[in-house]
């Protein structure tokens, strides 16, 4: 596929996935692929390799003589970092936030405390760094170069925990912080309480200190769930 045939790709894909999640294709209803064609311009090719992503994420289902469907919002990936992208940019976004910051608070102060009794040197070293650029970067509205170390840091604690499953986790968290920086779910510059919290759990685990890095860690998904009793309730 070329450049321009993948951009196209891309642009039929978002906007019908931003639409199945926003509900403007309600659940059972058909998506004629005929008609998406005219409306972008774009071959039926382009619209079967679409349909064939959005199968992959469970949104639709493809059945002969009836045509493609959307699926019930129960059915949908809604791990896949598309989708998440996509309910976050729709009108159900705080709800979506806080229920993926939950899911957060679950699994990160657990992961912390695997990283503290299994990150290998190099993967400490890359938390103090991530962490100390997150204080560089917390001051004078840079949201978009604090948002960097941000992911970067909370991948690394996913990855030293040794976990794969929570591993692969990190797609997810930075579809997160990304749609809170993107929405402006955020304050203009980040809480400074946070900042010195995540520059902690990297000295905890660099210390190997499970308790305190599990401890820290939930100080940091509390605070952004009471962030979003303010920004989005």
């Amino acid at each position: 596929m070329t450049t321009e045939g993948r951009g196209l790709h891309t642009h039929v894909l978002d906007t019908l996935g931003l639409a199945i999640t926003a509900g403007e294709y309600p659940e059972g209803g058909v998506v004629r692929t005929d008609e998406i064609a005219q409306r972008f311009d774009v071959s039926r090719t382009v619209v079967r390799e679409v349909v064939r992503v959005l199968e992959s994420m469970h949104l639709v289902e493809s059945r002969r003589r009836v045509g493609v469907t959307v699926r019930p919002a129960d059915e949908w990936n809604v791990y896949d970092p598309r989708v998440i992208r996509w309910r976050l940019a729709g009108s159900d976004r705080p709800r979506q936030l806080r229920s993926l910051t939950t899911l957060r608070s679950a699994v990160e102060p657990v992961a912390a405390g695997l990283a503290a009794r299994h990150a290998t040197p190099e993967q400490c070293a890359a938390l103090t760094e991530q962490a100390l650029g997150m204080v560089a970067t917390s001051r004078g509205g840079r949201l978009a170069d604090y948002l960097v170390h941000d992911i970067a840091f909370h991948r690394v604690v996913l990855n030293a925990s040794g976990n794969e499953m929570f591993a692969r986790l990190g797609d997810v968290v930075a579809e997160v912080l990304t749609g809170r920086t993107r929405h402006q779910v955020m304050f203009e510059d980040p809480d400074p309480a946070a900042v010195t919290l995540h520059v902690g759990v990297a000295e905890a685990i660099r210390a190997g200190d499970a308790a305190r890095a599990e401890e820290l860690t939930r100080e940091i998904a509390v605070g952004a769930l009471q962030e979003l009793d303010v920004l989005a309730p």
